[in-house]
C-alpha cells in the first residue's frame, strides 16, 4: 500500500515528454519506493510550455521569445506622436489662436458726420449700438452747415472724410458717386417700402438701390397766430381761397397804406422764409413736374398766384417787412409757413406768443399735396469700414433708434425731430406742436428748389433762378416772359449734376 501510494504521486508524462533526454519509457512500476524517490530528486525540473499543447515546444520548434527592442521602439514612436500632439496643441492656443482673435477683436471707429444734433444728445442711441458691438466705436461730430456740403465732397474725394454722414434729400445728384448703396443686410427693399414714406422712396431710392436712412421727416407746415384769428372770428384756411381770404382779412394798414400787421409772409422773396419751397408746393399742386421743369400755363398760374400776395392795392406783404419768421414771431404776422424747426426760432424770439399749426392749404380737398425737405444719413463710397457702417445703419434704421434718438431731443426742448418711421406717427397725436408735420408726410413730394441747406450748389442755383423770376414779375415783368431764364437755367444746373 505504501508503495502504492507512493506511485501514485509519481507525475505522469505526456507522450512528449517521454522522448526528452533519449530515455527509454519506463512503466512506473519497475521502480522500487527508494529508486522512485532517488528518481525523482535526479530528474530534471518540467518545462512549462509558453505556448498551448497544440503548438508544442520541440528541438524544431524553439519557445517564442517577445522582442523587447522592437516593444520599446513602438512605444518610443507612440510617445514621440503624443509629444508632438502636445506641442502643436499648445502652439496653436497659445500663439496662432489669438492672432485671429486679436484680429477679430480689433477696435474699428467709424467717424460720423451730424449737423444738428450735439454730441449729447447723440450719445444714448451710439452708446446702445458700441454695447451691443463691443469692437465698433462711434466717432460723432457735429459740423457747421456753412460749407458742409462742399467740406464733405472734399474730403471724401481725399479719403479723409467720414464713414457716416448727413445729407438733404434733394442732394443725391452731387453726392452719387460719393454715397454707398445700402446692402439688404443693412435693410432690404420689402422693410424700407414698409417702413418710410412714399417721398422717402423717391428721394432715397435710385436704379432700384437705397442710399439713405432718414432718421426724420418734415413738412412745409402753415403756423397761425391764434389771438390774432380769434379776434377776427376766423378759423385756419384749408384752401388757398380760404387763405387769400383770411390773409385780406386780417391785414391792417396806415393811412398812407403801410402794412402794420401782415395777413401772411408770401409773395416776395428774400424776406420770405422758405420762399422757394412754398413755391415748389404750388407748382406741385398746379401739376407742374418740378423735377423736369418745362415752360407752361401751370408754372406761370404758380408764379403769378404766389406774387400776388405782394403786389396791388390788396397787397398783404411786402419786401419792406421784416423777415416772415421774425415778423410772426413780434406777433406782426397772421400766417407762415415754416417746417419743425422753425417752431424753437419763434419760440426763442417770443415765448409768450400763441400760435398753432396746421397742414398746409389745398386747391382742393380731394387730392392733398405737401412738400417735403428732411435730411438722412449716408455711407461714404470711400469708407474703410464699409461692413462696419453698414451695420451702423441698420442700427439707425430701427424703429427703437429713432424712439431714443426723440426721446433724447425732447429732453433739451419741446419736441425731438419728426418720426420718418410710419408707425411711430400715430404717438404723435396728442402733441399738436409736432403731429401736423407727419400729418403730411403720406402725401409729402420733394423738389430741388428749396431753402436753409447753404448746399452752395445745386439748391442754391436753382433757388437763384427762382428768385430772379420773382423779383422780375414784381417788378412788372409777365410770367411767361420771366419763367423763361428759369426753365432754361433749370436745365443748365441739372445738366451740370448729371440730370439731363
Amino acid at each position: 500500500m505504501e508503495e502504492e501510494a507512493i506511485s501514485q504521486n509519481i507525475p505522469r508524462r505526456s507522450g512528449t515528454d517521454q522522448n526528452i533526454g533519449n530515455q527509454e519509457a519506463v512503466s512506473p512500476q519497475a521502480y522500487s519506493p527508494a529508486e522512485s524517490a532517488a528518481s525523482l530528486a535526479s530528474a530534471p525540473a518540467p518545462v512549462v510550455p509558453s505556448e498551448p499543447l497544440s503548438n508544442p515546444v520541440s528541438p524544431t520548434n524553439p519557445p517564442k521569445v517577445r522582442n523587447s527592442k522592437g516593444l520599446f521602439s513602438k512605444i518610443f514612436k507612440i510617445f514621440i506622436g503624443i509629444f508632438v500632439i502636445l506641442i502643436l496643441f499648445f502652439a496653436i492656443s497659445h500663439f496662432i489662436l489669438p492672432l485671429f482673435h486679436k484680429q477679430n477683436s480689433q477696435t474699428v471707429t467709424l467717424t460720423y458726420w451730424g449737423l444738428w444734433e450735439d454730441k449729447n444728445v447723440m450719445q444714448g442711441v451710439i452708446s446702445e449700438f458700441e454695447r451691443e458691438n463691443p469692437n465698433i466705436k462711434i466717432d460723432y461730430s457735429k459740423q457747421d452747415i456753412n460749407q458742409y456740403r462742399e467740406r464733405l465732397q472734399t474730403q471724401i474725394q481725399e479719403g479723409t472724410g467720414p464713414d457716416i454722414f448727413r445729407f438733404h434729400n434733394s442732394w443725391y445728384p452731387m453726392l452719387s458717386a460719393d454715397l454707398l448703396p445700402l446692402p439688404k443686410e443693412a435693410i432690404d427693399k420689402d422693410q424700407f417700402k414698409a417702413q418710410f414714406y412714399p417721398v422717402v422712396q423717391t428721394d432715397l431710392v435710385h436704379n432700384g438701390a437705397i442710399y439713405g436712412i432718414p432718421l426724420q421727416i418734415d413738412t412745409l407746415s402753415l403756423y397761425y397766430n391764434k389771438d390774432l384769428f380769434s379776434a377776427s372770428g376766423l378759423n385756419p384756411p384749408q384752401t388757398w381761397d380760404d387763405f387769400k381770404n383770411d390773409a385780406t382779412e386780417l391785414t391792417v394798414k396806415d393811412e398812407n397804406g403801410k402794412i402794420k400787421t401782415s395777413g401772411a409772409a408770401i409773395g416776395s422773396f428774400e424776406n420770405v422764409s422758405h420762399a422757394p419751397d412754398i413755391l415748389s408746393l404750388l407748382l406741385i399742386q398746379n401739376g407742374a413736374d418740378v423735377k423736369n421743369l418745362q415752360s407752361n400755363q401751370r408754372l406761370f398760374d404758380a408764379l403769378n398766384f404766389y406774387t400776388l400776395f405782394a403786389t396791388g392795392d390788396s397787397k398783404v406783404w411786402d419786401s419792406s417787412l421784416d423777415n416772415s419768421i421774425l415778423s410772426f414771431a413780434k406777433g406782426n404776422t397772421a400766417m407762415v409757413f415754416g417746417y419743425s424747426w422753425d417752431y424753437f426760432t419763434i419760440k426763442g424770439v417770443n415765448p409768450n406768443l400763441s400760435f398753432a399749426l396746421v397742414p398746409v392749404p389745398q386747391l382742393s380737398g380731394d387730392n392733398k399735396v405737401s412738400l417735403a425737405s428732411y435730411w438722412a444719413e449716408g455711407v461714404s463710397s470711400q469708407s474703410k469700414h464699409q461692413k462696419e457702417a453698414f451695420k451702423f445703419m441698420a442700427f439707425l434704421a430701427k424703429k427703437e433708434t429713432q424712439q431714443e434718438l426723440f426721446s433724447e431731443e425732447s429732453k433739451t426742448r419741446a419736441f425731438g425731430e419728426p418720426y420718418s418711421n410710419v408707425d411711430l406717427a400715430d404717438s404723435l397725436k396728442t402733441n399738436q406742436n409736432v403731429y401736423p408735420f407727419v400729418q403730411q408726410a403720406p402725401y409729402a413730394q420733394s423738389s430741388y428748389f428749396v431753402d436753409s441747406t447753404s448746399d452752395n450748389g445745386l439748391n442754391s442755383k436753382l433757388d437763384s433762378y427762382l428768385k430772379d423770376t420773382v423779383n422780375a414779375i414784381l417788378q412788372g415783368t409777365s410770367a411767361e416772359s420771366a419763367s423763361d431764364t428759369l426753365v432754361k437755367g433749370f436745365a443748365q444746373v441739372m445738366a451740370q449734376y448729371g440730370q439731363q
